[in-house]
């Protein structure tokens, strides 16, 4: 199966790349993050998903920066939201809605995420946000990446790779709920 992987950051995506080709599936990692609070950042990311792709012989694709639209069409009105809250529920719609949009132009059979690896991210919400934005026939595949130890394997990839990662998940709203236990 011809899988888009849409990838949040290389060092979950480390642990996700590798099962998704054990399945017998022809992966490709699209990054699509205009969610990442400055350039600098998204550059960074971009950056160790490039590495990433090399390093485990998939296609990279990346979607341009603009992160004003995304201030728009998503944070508007949710800027106060907690993590885990309204606002990245839309962000998830937001960068899946991209994924399946260009899966589907693209001729790729389905479309996950890297996201669900994350032991901050809660893989209900996630699965319900893929299975909204599901189109033309191209369907969303809910993998818990976070079982067999996912987040295990990506830490321990991320290392022996040397990925760059980082400590919150992207936007700035974001910056310090993780490391406060939110």
């Amino acid at each position: 199966m011809k899988v888009l992987l849409h990838v949040c950051c290389a060092p979950c995506a480390s642990a996700c790349v590798p099962r998704l080709k054990e399945n017998g599936n022809d992966v490709t990692i699209y990054f699509a993050n205009s969610n990442i609070d400055t350039r600098e950042e998204f550059e960074k990311r971009r950056a160790a998903a490039q590495k990433l792709a090399a390093n485990d012989g998939v296609e990279l694709v990346c979607e341009e920066y603009n992160h004003e639209e995304w201030l728009k069409e998503v944070a508007s009105g949710l800027e106060n939201e907690p993590e885990r809250g309204a606002r990245c529920e839309k962000c998830f719609r937001y960068n899946l809605k991209k994924a399946a949009s260009f899966a589907a132009k693209e001729g790729f059979d389905a479309f996950t995420t890297s996201l669900s690896v994350s032991p901050h991210k809660i893989s209900k919400q996630l699965f319900a946000a893929g299975k909204e934005c599901e189109t033309d026939g191209v369907a969303f595949l809910e993998e818990d990446f976070k079982k067999r130890e996912g987040f295990k394997i990506s830490v321990k990839r991320a290392n022996k790779l040397s990925l760059y990662r980082q400590n919150y998940c992207g936007c700035e709203f974001s910056k310090g709920a993780l490391r406060a236990g939110n």
